[in-house]
C-alpha cells in the first residue's frame, strides 16, 4: 500500500496518518485509487464506509467471544479488527487456545506493523517503477490467502464459491461496491441454513 499510495503523490506522513487512522487495506488501496482519479472527499468516505461494511458481520462472529467486556475495551479491540486479524483470532478461539488479551494483542500488533510497514513504502516507493513486480495484485492474494486458510471443510469451501459467484453475478447490476456487502450475506445466511440442517458437516473432512 505504502508503493502505491507514494505512486498517487502520497507522502510518507500522509500514508502513516492514512493507516493510523483508518487502518482497513482494502479500503486504503479503494481511497488511493479514487485520490489518483479525482474523487471528492465525500465519496471517498461513502466508498470507504461501504467496503467496510463486512465488518459488521466480522464483528458479529467475534461477539459472542467478548461476553461481559467494558465498552472501553471493546472500543479499543474493534478499532483493530482487519480481515487478517478476525482470520487468526477466529481460528485460535474455535480452538479453545485462545484469550481476549491475545485477541487484542494480535490487532494491535498488526496495526502497528501496517503503519511502520505502509510509511516504510511510501519512503522506498520512488525506488520502485509504477508496474514492477505485480504490486497492484498484492490485496488480493492476500485476501486469496486468507480464504484458504478459512476452508475448513466443504460446507466452507461451497459457501465460498457461492458468495463469489453471487458477487460477480451482483457487480453487473449493482453500481460501486455494495456487491462485496451483499454477497457476504448471501454466503453467511447460506452457511447458517446449511449447518442448521447438517450440523455434522462444520466438522473437518478428514
Amino acid at each position: 500500500f505504502g508503493v502505491i499510495a507514494q505512486k498517487a503523490g502520497l507522502s510518507p506522513f500522509e500514508i502513516g496518518g492514512m493507516s493510523l487512522l483508518v487502518f482497513a487495506g482494502s479500503a486504503q488501496f479503494i481511497g488511493v485509487s479514487m485520490l489518483s482519479s479525482g474523487a471528492g472527499f465525500f465519496s471517498i468516505v461513502l466508498a470507504t464506509f461501504t467496503i467496510n461494511l463486512r465488518h459488521l458481520l466480522m464483528s458479529s462472529a467475534l461477539a459472542m467471544y467478548m461476553r461481559s467486556v467494558n465498552r472501553s475495551w471493546l472500543g479499543l479491540f474493534a478499532y483493530g479488527v482487519t480481515d487478517e486479524s478476525f482470520a487468526l483470532n477466529m481460528a485460535r478461539f474455535r480452538a479453545g487456545s485462545w484469550g481476549r488479551n491475545q485477541a487484542l494483542a494480535v490487532n494491535h500488533v498488526s496495526n502497528a506493523a501496517w503503519v511502520v510497514s505502509t510509511v516504510a513504502g511510501g519512503y522506498g516507493g520512488s525506488f520502485i517503477p509504477q508496474r514492477a513486480f505485480g504490486i497492484d495484485y498484492a490485496l488480493i492474494a492476500m485476501l486469496l490467502c486468507l480464504l484458504v486458510f478459512q476452508l475448513r471443510d466443504r460446507l466452507h469451501a461451497l459457501v465460498a464459491i457461492i458468495s463469489g459467484a453471487s458477487a460477480v453475478l451482483i457487480s453487473l447490476v449493482v453500481a460501486g461496491n455494495a456487491h462485496v456487502m451483499i454477497a457476504s450475506v448471501i454466503g453467511a445466511t447460506l452457511g447458517l441454513l446449511l449447518r442448521g440442517k447438517h450440523p455434522h458437516t462444520t466438522e473437518r473432512t478428514k
